[in-house]
C-alpha cells in the first residue's frame, strides 16, 4: 500500500508539473528532443488606446506565449479551443516534412477546430533554425491570435556569427479598436476595402505617439552598453508591409524566413507581413541613461486612405532605472527619419541585398534545371455586385482579388483530407493554369474587362519536381506589392525586376548560386518575381498573399504535391483526432 502510495504522489507530481510547465515536459528520442506544449484558446479582456475590449488569445496572452525549440526537437501542441469561433493554427515556415497534416491553413489540411474540441499538432523541425512564428489561419482571428517561433541551433553547435548577449522578439501587429471579424464580414459584405486598424503595435504595445495611450503601453528594450543583441523581427500585421528604424543605430541582417544570409548592414528594415529576419544590434558606448526612438510604419502604394498611415514607437533605453515613462522624457526624443511611404526603389534595393550563406555548413540546394515552369499572374480585380445590393467597391462592384484571374473559392472540406482519401469530386479540381488564360500588358493600362473568375483549382505536382514559378504583379485596380508565402515549402528568390517579366531576356540575370531562401516573398509593385524550388513534400500546399484582406479576396491557390515511390517520401495517415467538418 505505500509503494501504490508513493507512486500515485509521484505520479500527481508529475501531472502537476506538466500542466504548469508544459514546454518543459520533454522526453529524449533520437538524441533529439519533444517539446509539449498546451495552447488554450480563450477569450482575455484586454485595454489598448483606453478601450478594454475581449480579444482571442493562447493561454490569455497578447501577444502569444513564446515557442522555443532547438533544430531537431519535435513538437507536440495541444490545442483545445474554449471561444464561439471556429479555430486552426499556423506554424508559419516550418517545412513540415510529411506531417502535412499539422500546417493549420482551415479547410485545406485541416477542418477548424470547433469550440469545446481540440486538436494535437505534432511535427519535427527539420534543418531549420532562426526565427518562424505561429498564428490563427481562419478568417482574420490572426489580429490577436500569433507568437513567436524560436528555434534554436542543435546542442552543441552555434551560430554562424557573434553570439549574442540576449535574444529579444520584435513582433509587429495592427491593433483595431472594433473586433477585426466584423471588419472583414462589413466589407466582405459592402464589396469596400476593410476599415484601417486604428494603430500599430510592438509587442503588441502601440507606444507613446498615439492618443490615450497609457506609459504601460509601450515597448521598452532595455539594454547595457557594448553589448551585441539578437533581435527576431516578425511581421504579424494584417494588411501592411513595414519600414522600421532606430535612432542614431545600425542593423546587421544575419537570417530571412529562418535561414541565414550573408551578413549586410542597415540602418533601416524593411519586412513585408509573414516575414521574419534576424538582426544584430551592437549597442553603443553610452554609460548614463539614454533613450533613443525605435519606430515602424508602412509602405504602401496603394491609393491614398486604403491603408493605416500611422507610427508605432517604442523606446530603446541605455542603463535603465526601470522608471515609468513619462510624457515629458518622450517629448524630446528625435524621431528617425524612414523612407517615403511609395520608397519602391528603396524596397527594391533592400530586397536585392539578400544573399543565402552559402557555405559548406549551410549548402544553397537551388535547383539548376527546371521540370515544370509556371507563370501567375496576382493582383486585384472586380466581382459583380449582386441583384439588389448596393455595393461599395470600384464603379458599383465589390473587390476581388485572383492567381492567372482565378480567386480560390475555399472549400467545405479540407483538400489534403478530400485528396488523400480520393474524395476529390465535387471538392477541388486539378486545371489550375499553368499560364494566364488571358495575356495583356501585365503592368500597363489595364483590360476593360477585371472582372476574375472562380473556383477552387490546384496544381498537382509529381513527387521531387523542379518547379520555376514567375509570379507577375499586375495593375488591375493598382499596382501593389504582394507578399506570397508558399506553405510546405521554402524557395529560392532566383530573380526579381520592374515592369512585365520578359522570358528571353530575364532568365539570364538569375542569381543561381547564392539566392535568398525564404517561405514569403514581395511580389514587386509594378514588378516580377521568379522562385525555384523542388516538391520534395507529399501533401496539399497552400499558397497566399500575406495581405489578410487580399487573402479574403481570394488571392491564393494551392499545390498538390504526389507521394514518393519510398515509404520515407510518402505522407502518413491523417491523426485519430484530425477535426471534422
Amino acid at each position: 500500500m505505500g509503494v501504490q502510495s508513493s507512486f500515485l504522489a509521484a505520479f500527481f507530481f508529475l501531472s502537476c508539473f506538466i500542466c504548469l510547465y508544459p514546454h518543459l515536459a520533454i522526453a529524449k528520442h533520437d538524441g533529439a528532443v519533444t517539446r509539449h506544449y498546451k495552447f488554450n484558446i480563450r477569450m482575455q479582456n484586454v485595454t489598448r488606446l483606453c478601450q478594454t475590449k475581449s480579444i482571442i488569445t493562447v493561454n490569455g496572452k497578447f501577444p502569444g506565449p513564446r515557442i522555443i525549440a532547438r533544430e531537431g526537437d519535435r513538437l507536440v501542441i495541444k490545442v483545445v479551443n474554449h471561444v464561439p469561433n471556429n479555430i486552426s493554427i499556423h506554424w508559419h515556415g516550418i517545412r513540415q516534412l510529411r506531417s502535412g497534416w499539422a500546417d493549420g491553413p482551415a479547410y485545406i489540411t485541416q477542418c477548424p477546430i470547433q469550440t469545446g474540441q481540440s486538436y494535437v499538432y505534432n511535427f519535427t523541425i527539420i534543418g531549420q533554425t532562426g526565427t518562424l512564428w505561429y498564428h490563427a489561419h481562419v478568417s482574420w482571428i490572426r489580429a490577436t491570435l500569433y507568437g513567436p517561433i524560436v528555434i534554436l541551433p542543435r546542442r552543441n553547435t552555434s551560430y554562424p556569427f557573434v553570439k549574442p548577449y540576449k535574444e529579444v522578439p520584435i513582433i509587429f501587429g495592427e491593433w483595431w479598436k472594433a473586433n477585426a471579424e466584423a471588419v472583414i464580414s462589413q466589407a466582405l459584405q459592402s464589396g469596400a476595402g476593410p476599415n484601417n486598424s486604428d494603430v500599430y503595435t510592438i509587442n503588441g504595445l502601440p507606444g507613446p505617439l498615439y492618443n490615450c495611450s497609457s506609459p504601460r503601453e509601450t515597448f521598452r528594450l532595455n539594454v547595457k552598453p557594448r553589448k551585441t543583441y539578437l533581435l527576431r523581427f516578425i511581421n504579424a500585421a494584417l494588411n501592411d508591409e513595414l519600414f522600421f528604424k532606430i535612432t542614431n543605430h545600425t542593423f546587421t541582417i544575419v537570417d530571412a524566413d529562418a535561414t541565414y544570409v550573408k551578413p549586410f548592414e542597415t540602418d533601416t528594415i524593411y519586412i513585408t507581413p509573414g516575414q521574419t529576419s534576424n538582426v544584430l544590434l551592437k549597442t553603443k558606448n553610452i554609460t548614463s541613461n539614454t533613450k533613443f526612438l525605435m519606430v515602424a510604419r508602412p509602405y504602401s502604394t496603394a491609393a491614398a486612405g486604403t491603408f493605416d498611415n500611422t507610427t508605432v514607437a517604442g523606446i530603446l533605453e541605455y542603463n535603465s532605472n526601470n522608471m515609468p515613462i513619462s510624457g515629458a522624457s518622450i517629448k524630446g526624443l528625435a524621431l528617425p527619419p524612414l523612407p517615403a511611404i511609395n520608397a519602391t526603389s528603396y524596397v527594391a534595393n533592400w530586397t536585392g541585398k539578400f544573399r543565402s550563406l552559402g557555405n559548406s555548413q549551410f549548402p544553397v540546394n537551388v535547383p539548376q534545371t527546371v521540370e515544370k515552369s509556371f507563370f501567375f499572374t496576382v493582383g486585384l480585380g472586380n466581382d459583380p455586385c449582386p441583384k439588389n445590393q448596393t455595393c461599395q467597391g470600384p464603379n458599383g462592384t465589390k473587390f476581388a482579388a485572383s492567381v492567372n484571374n482565378v480567386s480560390f473559392n475555399l472549400p467545405t472540406t479540407a483538400l489534403l483530407q478530400a485528396r488523400f482519401f480520393g474524395k476529390s469530386n465535387g471538392v477541388f479540381a486539378t486545371n489550375f493554369p499553368a499560364f494566364p488564360l488571358s495575356q495583356f500588358n501585365y503592368t500597363g493600362t489595364p483590360p476593360n474587362n477585371t472582372m476574375v473568375s472562380h473556383g477552387t483549382k490546384i496544381v498537382v505536382l509529381p513527387y521531387n519536381t523542379t518547379v520555376e514559378l514567375v509570379m507577375q504583379g499586375t495593375s488591375i485596380l493598382g499596382a501593389e506589392n504582394h507578399p506570397l508565402h508558399l506553405h510546405g515549402f521554402n524557395f529560392y528568390v532566383v530573380g526579381q525586376g520592374t515592369g512585365n517579366f520578359n522570358s528571353s531576356t530575364d532568365p539570364a540575370k538569375y542569381n543561381l548560386v547564392d539566392p535568398v531562401e525564404r517561405n514569403t516573398v514581395g511580389v514587386p509593385a509594378g514588378g516580377w518575381v521568379a522562385v525555384r524550388f523542388r516538391a520534395d513534400n507529399p501533401g496539399v500546399w497552400f499558397m497566399h498573399c500575406h495581405i489578410e484582406i487580399h487573402l479574403s479576396w481570394g488571392l491564393k491557390m494551392a499545390w498538390a504535391v504526389m507521394d514518393g515511390k519510398l515509404p520515407n517520401q510518402k505522407l502518413p495517415p491523417p491523426p485519430l483526432d484530425l477535426p471534422k467538418c
